[in-house]
């Protein structure tokens, strides 16, 4: 592969990963670009739900949102977005996403250097292609994108997540506790039942009540919030029917911009694997992440301030949406008390 002549980039497209979590674990990677094309300018294109992750962050200058679902949909819509990308004149374009159709839309918006995997039937389409060799899938995502840069022979820099919360995102977030009616002294832990991936990575509604009870019981002043999306505001209001006082539903009631602000105000998150998971881990705050059918040593949130609870079960990690098995055995064995106990000893309520 020939390398990639950097003073000869002055503007450059990353294709943006296509999920929450995904899109936190590559900003290390994006960080990276930055730090190999200094006096570049650097956009992302993005799908509607992962753009936020790119806001207020120094390492991109612009943000275009790929409305895969409505004016940029099918054939015709392609063909818009590439016409809409050939104005702006990009030198290099890096291909998170090993899709075939995102190393077609780089070739046909006439970017003359294109970087990603050679996986998908997409190596003539690429003018660096990155060999996948087997142990590239093993990796923790974070060095699985690093391997794009690596593969190009570019600099690889610090694994740091890199989420970054406005001043004005914070004062907005006091606005929201407020008008909730959670006190400034309140000590504030965030749930999050639901996952977008499917039923297979959640943790029962039940036990997230039951622990959330369970440590009331001990801190009476805990205030729980209940994150999720709008299709989960159901779930929300069930775990606040049983815990009753002091829990407040945001499912569906927040951006994502919002919840990322609001988990930075928690004393402890728990989550299933989740891009609110991952968020968390960007943002450092204390964590319990509860696996099940994923693989932790790929999509582990990369923070020491996370602890993952999984009990090994013959059948996991199934990487499938729906528990194949019908019987949910790799979360079943996941207790409350284990969660309560590791909640306890992160010692950080005291």
């Amino acid at each position: 592969m020939n390398k990639i002549k950097t003073k000869n980039i002055n503007r450059i497209l990353i294709r943006a990963a296509n999920w929450v979590g995904d899109a936190v674990m590559s900003l290390p990677m994006i960080s990276s670009v930055r730090k190999n094309f200094p006096n570049a300018q650097i956009y992302i294109l993005a799908k509607p739900w992962t753009a936020p992750i790119f806001e207020n962050n120094p390492d991109i200058d612009h943000i275009i949102i790929y409305h895969a679902g409505t004016k940029h949909k099918g054939i015709w819509g392609l063909l818009r977005l590439c016409r809409e990308l050939r104005r702006y004149r990009f030198d290099l374009a890096v291909l998170i996403p090993n899709a075939f159709s995102s190393a077609l839309l780089s070739l046909l918006a006439g970017i003359p250097n294109r970087l990603g995997y050679n996986t998908d039937g997409r190596t003539l389409l690429l003018t660096h292609p990155v060999c996948m060799k087997p142990e590239h899938k093993k990796r923790h995502h974070i060095d699985y994108y690093m391997g794009i840069l690596e593969g190009a022979s570019l600099h690889i820099f610090s694994s740091k997540l890199n989420l970054m919360i406005s001043v004005q995102e914070r004062i907005n977030t006091e606005h929201i506790l407020k008008n909730s009616g959670v006190s400034n002294f309140s000590r504030i832990i965030g749930i999050n039942p639901g996952a977008a991936f499917g039923s297979a990575k959640r943790w029962f509604p039940d036990r997230y009540a039951r622990l959330c009870l369970k440590l009331q019981s001990i801190y009476p002043d805990l205030t729980v919030l209940v994150f999720g999306g709008p299709g989960e505001k159901e779930l929300g209001e069930s775990i606040c029917r049983i815990i009753k006082n002091k829990s407040i539903n945001l499912c569906g009631k927040t951006t994502l911009r919002q919840a990322a602000a609001l988990i930075e105000k928690c004393r402890l998150f728990i989550t299933n694997d989740s891009g609110l998971m991952h968020i968390a881990a960007a943002l450092d705050i204390p964590q319990i992440a509860v696996f099940g059918p994923t693989n932790h040593t790929t999509t582990s949130p990369a923070s020491s301030n996370s602890h993952i609870i999984k009990v090994p079960t013959p059948c996991s990690p199934c990487l499938k949406q729906e528990c194949p098995l019908g019987h949910h055995e790799c979360m079943k064995a996941v207790s409350i008390e284990m969660v309560f106990e590791k909640a306890r000893n992160l010692k950080i309520f005291n």
